[in-house]
């Protein structure tokens, strides 16, 4: 099987370069432009790990993963940010956000958490 990505980022081009980077080592992606649409598709779609933006606009990512887990979804979630401040550790943490990058990032270092997510939540090696 091959594992499935969420991309929610209301930057085109990071959305579409992040998009290219992931399908290359082998992930399949589906992309939404922001917290709502990103819902509409997890409410719909499996997906085995989400790469969520916090400032989006309609709904945040943190607003994202708040629904998600009232859902009862837990798939794993990695939140990016170039504004990350306590407050927004503080609640990533309360949700049980296995990851928080801030921006600018490398691919090498999302490629690496996106890799150790999947083996911690499902036990798959990358």
């Amino acid at each position: 099987m091959t594992p499935r990505l969420l991309i929610s980022d209301d930057d085109q081009a990071l959305r579409q370069s992040l998009a290219e980077a992931m399908e290359r080592i082998g992930f399949e992606v589906i992309l939404a432009a922001d917290g709502q649409e990103a819902f509409e598709v997890l409410a719909v779609t499996p997906v085995h790990l989400a790469l969520v933006d916090v400032h989006m606009p309609r709904l945040s990512g943190l607003q994202l993963i708040e629904r998600l887990r009232e859902s009862q979804l837990q798939l794993p979630c990695i939140l990016m940010s170039a504004a990350l401040d306590e407050s927004i550790r503080h609640e990533a943490a309360a949700m049980r956000v296995f990851r928080i990058i801030g921006k600018p990032f490398r691919l090498a270092e999302i490629a690496k958490t996106v890799q150790l997510g999947l083996a911690e939540h499902y036990g798959w090696a990358g």
